[in-house]
Protein backbone atom coordinates (compact mmCIF):
# COMPACT_ATOMS: atom_id res chain seq x y z
CA UNK A 1 0.00 0.00 0.00
CA UNK A 2 3.15 2.18 0.79
CA UNK A 3 4.38 1.61 -2.57
CA UNK A 4 7.93 0.85 -1.20
CA UNK A 5 8.49 -2.18 -3.35
CA UNK A 6 9.33 -4.32 -0.39
CA UNK A 7 7.99 -8.08 -0.41
CA UNK A 8 5.49 -8.90 2.17
CA UNK A 9 3.73 -11.91 3.66
CA UNK A 10 0.08 -12.38 4.39
CA UNK A 11 -0.28 -12.64 8.05
CA UNK A 12 -2.49 -14.60 9.85
CA UNK A 13 -5.55 -12.85 9.50
CA UNK A 14 -5.40 -12.00 6.10
CA UNK A 15 -3.37 -8.60 7.21
CA UNK A 16 -0.11 -7.68 5.12
CA UNK A 17 2.97 -7.76 7.72
CA UNK A 18 6.73 -7.18 6.46
CA UNK A 19 8.07 -10.55 6.10
CA UNK A 20 11.90 -9.42 7.27
CA UNK A 21 11.15 -6.54 10.39
CA UNK A 22 7.33 -8.19 11.45
CA UNK A 23 5.83 -4.74 12.33
CA UNK A 24 2.83 -3.29 12.31
CA UNK A 25 -1.15 0.26 13.83
CA UNK A 26 -7.82 8.80 15.70
CA UNK A 27 -8.16 9.97 15.47
CA UNK A 28 -7.81 11.85 18.84
CA UNK A 29 -4.20 12.75 19.06
CA UNK A 30 -1.80 14.68 16.20
CA UNK A 31 2.15 13.83 15.87
CA UNK A 32 4.21 16.59 15.38
CA UNK A 33 7.76 17.12 13.00
CA UNK A 34 10.20 17.75 15.12
CA UNK A 35 12.92 17.64 12.07
CA UNK A 36 15.76 20.67 11.70
CA UNK A 37 15.49 22.59 8.84
CA UNK A 38 18.32 22.47 5.83
CA UNK A 39 19.13 24.62 2.87
CA UNK A 40 17.09 22.99 -0.22
CA UNK A 41 16.90 24.33 -3.42
CA UNK A 42 15.06 27.59 -3.40
CA UNK A 43 12.64 25.41 -5.92
CA UNK A 44 12.14 21.98 -4.10
CA UNK A 45 11.53 21.38 -0.73
CA UNK A 46 8.87 22.53 1.71
CA UNK A 47 5.53 22.26 3.08
CA UNK A 48 2.03 22.71 2.21
CA UNK A 49 -0.68 23.09 4.84
CA UNK A 50 -4.46 23.59 5.17
CA UNK A 51 -8.04 22.55 6.50
CA UNK A 52 -9.68 18.65 4.89
CA UNK A 53 -11.50 15.96 6.05
CA UNK A 54 -12.51 18.03 9.15
CA UNK A 55 -9.35 18.87 10.60
CA UNK A 56 -5.79 20.48 8.87
CA UNK A 57 -3.28 18.76 7.40
CA UNK A 58 0.35 19.28 6.24
CA UNK A 59 2.07 17.63 3.30
CA UNK A 60 5.97 18.22 3.54
CA UNK A 61 8.27 17.40 1.11
CA UNK A 62 12.20 17.55 0.45
CA UNK A 63 12.72 16.24 -3.55
CA UNK A 64 10.06 18.19 -5.46
CA UNK A 65 8.58 21.90 -5.80
CA UNK A 66 5.55 21.89 -3.42
CA UNK A 67 3.70 24.52 -4.61
CA UNK A 68 1.34 22.69 -7.10
CA UNK A 69 0.59 20.24 -4.48
CA UNK A 70 -2.27 21.80 -2.55
CA UNK A 71 -4.92 21.87 -5.54
CA UNK A 72 -3.48 18.20 -5.53
CA UNK A 73 -3.88 17.34 -1.96
CA UNK A 74 -7.05 18.75 -1.25
CA UNK A 75 -8.58 17.36 -4.21
CA UNK A 76 -7.73 13.80 -2.75
CA UNK A 77 -9.31 14.69 -0.03
CA UNK A 78 -12.66 15.98 -1.00
CA UNK A 79 -12.85 12.72 -3.22
CA UNK A 80 -12.57 10.52 0.20
CA UNK A 81 -14.87 12.97 1.76
CA UNK A 82 -17.44 12.85 -1.21
CA UNK A 83 -17.11 8.74 -0.60
CA UNK A 84 -16.77 7.81 2.89
CA UNK A 85 -18.20 11.00 5.05
CA UNK A 86 -20.92 10.23 7.76
CA UNK A 87 -20.80 14.11 8.55
CA UNK A 88 -21.57 14.75 5.24
CA UNK A 89 -25.66 13.95 4.18
CA UNK A 90 -24.97 13.66 0.38
CA UNK A 91 -21.67 11.81 0.78
CA UNK A 92 -21.82 8.36 -0.75
CA UNK A 93 -21.88 6.47 2.21
CA UNK A 94 -24.57 8.53 3.97
CA UNK A 95 -26.78 7.24 0.87
CA UNK A 96 -25.79 4.15 1.07
CA UNK A 97 -26.97 3.97 5.19
CA UNK A 98 -30.10 5.44 4.25
CA UNK A 99 -30.74 2.50 1.88
CA UNK A 100 -30.78 4.97 -0.98
CA UNK A 101 -28.28 3.12 -3.19
CA UNK A 102 -26.52 -0.24 -2.44
CA UNK A 103 -23.49 0.77 -5.47
CA UNK A 104 -20.38 0.87 -3.28
CA UNK A 105 -16.76 2.48 -4.68
CA UNK A 106 -13.47 1.40 -4.91
CA UNK A 107 -12.55 3.30 -2.02
CA UNK A 108 -15.47 2.27 0.71
CA UNK A 109 -14.99 -1.50 -0.74
CA UNK A 110 -11.35 -1.07 0.45
CA UNK A 111 -11.51 -0.04 3.36
CA UNK A 112 -14.99 -2.62 4.47
CA UNK A 113 -12.38 -5.48 3.56
CA UNK A 114 -9.46 -3.83 5.69
CA UNK A 115 -11.92 -3.74 8.73
CA UNK A 116 -13.15 -7.14 8.39
CA UNK A 117 -9.84 -8.27 8.76
CA UNK A 118 -9.08 -6.16 11.89
CA UNK A 119 -12.54 -7.41 13.34
CA UNK A 120 -11.86 -10.72 12.62
CA UNK A 121 -8.45 -10.46 14.67
CA UNK A 122 -10.07 -8.93 17.42
CA UNK A 123 -12.82 -11.45 17.32
CA UNK A 124 -15.37 -8.30 16.89
CA UNK A 125 -14.38 -5.79 19.38
CA UNK A 126 -13.40 -3.73 16.06
CA UNK A 127 -16.55 -3.17 13.88
CA UNK A 128 -17.44 -0.82 11.54
CA UNK A 129 -21.02 -1.75 11.91
CA UNK A 130 -21.19 0.27 15.11
CA UNK A 131 -22.48 3.50 13.56
CA UNK A 132 -26.19 3.22 14.60
CA UNK A 133 -24.62 3.59 18.06
CA UNK A 134 -22.24 5.98 17.71
CA UNK A 135 -25.39 8.35 16.56
CA UNK A 136 -26.75 7.37 19.25
CA UNK A 137 -24.21 8.77 21.66
CA UNK A 138 -24.33 11.58 19.84
CA UNK A 139 -20.73 11.33 18.16
CA UNK A 140 -21.88 12.05 14.26
CA UNK A 141 -22.38 15.77 14.96
CA UNK A 142 -25.88 15.42 16.34
CA UNK A 143 -27.10 15.11 20.25
CA UNK A 144 -26.80 12.19 22.27
CA UNK A 145 -30.50 10.75 22.57
CA UNK A 146 -31.57 11.00 26.42
CA UNK A 147 -32.06 7.18 26.60
CA UNK A 148 -30.33 4.67 24.78
CA UNK A 149 -31.20 1.21 23.99
CA UNK A 150 -28.47 0.17 23.01
CA UNK A 151 -29.44 -3.81 23.06
CA UNK A 152 -32.32 -2.78 20.72
CA UNK A 153 -29.53 -1.15 18.90
CA UNK A 154 -27.27 -4.61 18.68
CA UNK A 155 -29.30 -5.97 16.29
CA UNK A 156 -28.09 -3.92 13.84
CA UNK A 157 -24.73 -4.25 14.78
CA UNK A 158 -21.60 -7.09 13.42
CA UNK A 159 -19.28 -7.31 10.86
CA UNK A 160 -20.62 -10.29 9.65
CA UNK A 161 -24.07 -8.82 9.07
CA UNK A 162 -22.69 -7.38 5.78
CA UNK A 163 -21.04 -8.61 2.71
CA UNK A 164 -19.79 -7.32 -0.67
CA UNK A 165 -21.13 -8.73 -3.76
CA UNK A 166 -20.43 -7.49 -7.34
CA UNK A 167 -19.86 -4.20 -5.91
CA UNK A 168 -23.07 -3.63 -3.69
CA UNK A 169 -23.25 -3.49 0.18
CA UNK A 170 -25.91 -6.14 1.01
CA UNK A 171 -27.31 -5.56 4.72
CA UNK A 172 -28.63 -8.55 6.93
CA UNK A 173 -31.10 -5.47 8.09
CA UNK A 174 -31.51 -2.07 6.27
CA UNK A 175 -31.13 -0.60 9.56
CA UNK A 176 -27.84 -1.09 9.48
CA UNK A 177 -25.41 1.85 9.12
CA UNK A 178 -21.50 1.39 8.30
CA UNK A 179 -18.99 4.71 9.91
CA UNK A 180 -15.36 4.66 8.11
CA UNK A 181 -13.84 7.10 10.42
CA UNK A 182 -11.40 4.94 11.81
CA UNK A 183 -10.31 4.18 8.71
CA UNK A 184 -11.08 6.95 6.06
CA UNK A 185 -8.47 9.68 7.40
CA UNK A 186 -5.71 6.86 7.28
CA UNK A 187 -6.98 6.02 4.05
CA UNK A 188 -6.68 9.57 2.61
CA UNK A 189 -3.24 9.87 4.00
CA UNK A 190 -2.10 6.89 1.73
CA UNK A 191 -3.77 8.13 -1.06
CA UNK A 192 -1.76 11.48 -1.18
CA UNK A 193 1.24 9.34 0.15
CA UNK A 194 0.83 7.75 -4.02
CA UNK A 195 -0.39 10.92 -5.28
CA UNK A 196 2.95 12.34 -4.12
CA UNK A 197 5.06 9.32 -5.76
CA UNK A 198 3.29 9.60 -8.96
CA UNK A 199 4.84 13.41 -8.75
CA UNK A 200 8.27 11.93 -8.42
CA UNK A 201 8.81 12.77 -4.35
CA UNK A 202 10.58 9.89 -2.34
CA UNK A 203 10.70 11.89 0.36
CA UNK A 204 7.43 13.25 2.25
CA UNK A 205 5.34 13.51 5.33
CA UNK A 206 1.83 13.65 5.11
CA UNK A 207 0.24 14.27 8.36
CA UNK A 208 -3.90 14.61 8.24
CA UNK A 209 -5.05 15.75 11.56
CA UNK A 210 -1.97 12.98 13.55
CA UNK A 211 -2.62 10.45 10.73
CA UNK A 212 0.95 10.21 9.09
CA UNK A 213 2.52 8.54 6.51
CA UNK A 214 6.13 9.17 5.61
CA UNK A 215 8.54 8.30 3.24
CA UNK A 216 12.62 8.63 2.71
CA UNK A 217 14.30 11.23 4.93
CA UNK A 218 13.11 14.32 6.62
CA UNK A 219 15.96 17.75 5.29
CA UNK A 220 18.17 16.64 7.85
CA UNK A 221 18.71 13.31 5.64
CA UNK A 222 17.34 11.41 9.15
CA UNK A 223 14.25 8.94 9.62
CA UNK A 224 11.11 11.59 10.07
CA UNK A 225 10.55 12.54 13.41
CA UNK A 226 7.36 12.56 15.42
CA UNK A 227 5.97 13.63 18.59
CA UNK A 228 3.40 11.94 20.23
CA UNK A 229 0.96 13.87 22.42
CA UNK A 230 0.59 13.49 25.58
CA UNK A 231 -2.70 11.98 26.55
CA UNK A 232 -4.56 13.97 29.75
CA UNK A 233 -7.97 15.58 29.58
CA UNK A 234 -7.52 19.41 28.40
CA UNK A 235 -4.45 19.04 25.71
CA UNK A 236 -6.40 19.93 22.93
CA UNK A 237 -3.46 21.80 21.20
CA UNK A 238 -1.03 19.20 19.15
CA UNK A 239 2.10 19.05 19.66
CA UNK A 240 1.41 21.52 23.04
CA UNK A 241 2.70 18.57 25.66
CA UNK A 242 4.46 15.70 24.10
CA UNK A 243 5.48 11.93 25.73
CA UNK A 244 8.32 10.98 23.24
CA UNK A 245 9.34 11.34 20.12
CA UNK A 246 9.42 8.05 17.47
CA UNK A 247 11.64 7.77 14.04
CA UNK A 248 9.64 6.33 11.12
CA UNK A 249 10.30 6.20 7.67
CA UNK A 250 8.42 3.81 5.28
CA UNK A 251 5.92 3.40 7.66
CA UNK A 252 1.88 4.51 8.57
CA UNK A 253 1.62 6.00 12.13
CA UNK A 254 -1.93 6.60 13.55
CA UNK A 255 -2.97 7.40 17.66
CA UNK A 256 -6.46 6.67 18.95
CA UNK A 257 -7.46 7.83 22.32
CA UNK A 258 -10.17 9.06 24.43
CA UNK A 259 -8.99 12.26 25.81
CA UNK A 260 -10.35 14.70 23.23
CA UNK A 261 -13.24 13.23 21.93
CA UNK A 262 -15.60 12.84 24.74
CA UNK A 263 -18.85 14.76 25.95
CA UNK A 264 -21.01 14.48 29.08
CA UNK A 265 -24.56 13.27 28.06
CA UNK A 266 -27.74 14.26 29.54
CA UNK A 267 -27.34 11.74 32.64
CA UNK A 268 -24.17 13.87 33.76
CA UNK A 269 -21.51 11.35 32.89
CA UNK A 270 -18.39 11.13 30.56
CA UNK A 271 -19.27 9.63 27.17
CA UNK A 272 -16.34 8.70 24.96
CA UNK A 273 -16.40 8.25 21.47
CA UNK A 274 -15.08 4.67 21.79
CA UNK A 275 -17.88 2.16 21.66
CA UNK A 276 -17.39 -1.51 22.19
CA UNK A 277 -19.78 -3.42 19.53
CA UNK A 278 -20.00 -6.63 21.97
CA UNK A 279 -21.70 -4.41 24.75
CA UNK A 280 -23.30 -1.19 23.25
CA UNK A 281 -21.87 1.08 25.45
CA UNK A 282 -19.45 3.54 25.20
CA UNK A 283 -15.89 2.64 26.87
CA UNK A 284 -14.02 4.32 29.15
CA UNK A 285 -10.93 2.88 30.45
CA UNK A 286 -7.22 3.87 32.32
CA UNK A 287 -6.07 2.85 28.56
CA UNK A 288 -5.48 7.05 27.50
CA UNK A 289 -4.00 6.26 24.10
CA UNK A 290 -2.54 3.78 21.76
CA UNK A 291 -0.19 4.65 19.03
CA UNK A 292 0.68 2.48 15.95
CA UNK A 293 2.99 1.99 13.16
CA UNK A 294 2.20 0.07 10.18
CA UNK A 295 2.87 -0.68 6.71
CA UNK A 296 0.34 1.81 5.54
CA UNK A 297 -2.33 4.50 7.67
CA UNK A 298 -5.12 2.63 7.26
CA UNK A 299 -4.26 -0.48 8.93
CA UNK A 300 -2.33 2.01 11.84
CA UNK A 301 -5.59 3.44 12.12
CA UNK A 302 -7.99 0.47 12.38
CA UNK A 303 -5.32 -0.81 14.81
CA UNK A 304 -5.27 1.92 17.14
CA UNK A 305 -9.05 2.02 17.38
CA UNK A 306 -9.20 -1.31 17.97
CA UNK A 307 -6.37 -1.50 20.85
CA UNK A 308 -8.47 1.54 22.45
CA UNK A 309 -11.68 -1.01 22.04
CA UNK A 310 -10.01 -3.66 23.80
CA UNK A 311 -9.15 -1.41 26.64
CA UNK A 312 -5.16 -2.22 28.74
CA UNK A 313 -5.45 -6.12 29.59
CA UNK A 314 -6.68 -7.33 26.17
CA UNK A 315 -4.36 -5.10 24.36
CA UNK A 316 -1.18 -6.57 26.09
CA UNK A 317 -2.66 -10.03 25.87
CA UNK A 318 -2.83 -8.95 22.24
CA UNK A 319 0.70 -7.80 21.96
CA UNK A 320 2.07 -10.81 23.93
CA UNK A 321 -0.15 -12.43 21.05
CA UNK A 322 1.10 -10.85 18.01
CA UNK A 323 4.77 -9.52 19.31
CA UNK A 324 5.13 -8.03 15.25
CA UNK A 325 3.09 -5.29 15.92
CA UNK A 326 4.55 -2.28 16.77
CA UNK A 327 2.74 -0.50 19.79
CA UNK A 328 3.00 2.58 22.21
CA UNK A 329 0.19 1.87 24.94
CA UNK A 330 0.03 5.18 27.21
CA UNK A 331 -2.23 4.22 30.12
CA UNK A 332 -2.92 5.10 34.11
CA UNK A 333 -1.91 2.91 36.53
CA UNK A 334 -3.20 2.49 39.83
CA UNK A 335 -2.14 5.76 41.58
CA UNK A 336 -3.22 7.72 38.63
CA UNK A 337 -0.09 8.33 37.13
CA UNK A 338 0.66 8.02 33.37
CA UNK A 339 2.16 5.29 31.91
CA UNK A 340 4.08 4.03 29.09
CA UNK A 341 4.38 0.37 27.79
CA UNK A 342 6.13 -0.25 24.18
CA UNK A 343 5.83 -3.47 22.29
CA UNK A 344 9.33 -5.15 21.22
CA UNK A 345 8.40 -4.21 17.74
CA UNK A 346 8.03 -0.41 18.46
CA UNK A 347 11.16 -0.69 20.39
CA UNK A 348 13.26 0.11 17.04
CA UNK A 349 11.68 3.62 16.53
CA UNK A 350 12.18 4.84 20.06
Amino acid sequence: MNGTGKNYGTGRYGLRFPAAERLLKTAAIAAALCCTACRQPATKGGSVEGFALGTVYKVTVTDIAPDSLRQQVERVCAAAESSMSVFDPHSLLSRINRNETDSLDEDIIRNIELARSVSELSGGRYDITVQPLVDAYGFAGGEQAAGIDADSLLRYVGYEKIAVRDGRLVKQYPEMQIGLNSIAKGYSVDKVARMLEAEGSANYLVNIGGEIFCRGRNPSGERWHIAIDTPYEGNYIPGAATSTVIDVTERGVATSGNYRNFHTGPDGRKYTHIIDPTTGGSTESNLLSATVVAESCALADALATMFMVLGLEDSLAMLDAHPEFAVLLIYADETGAMRMHRSEAMEQYM
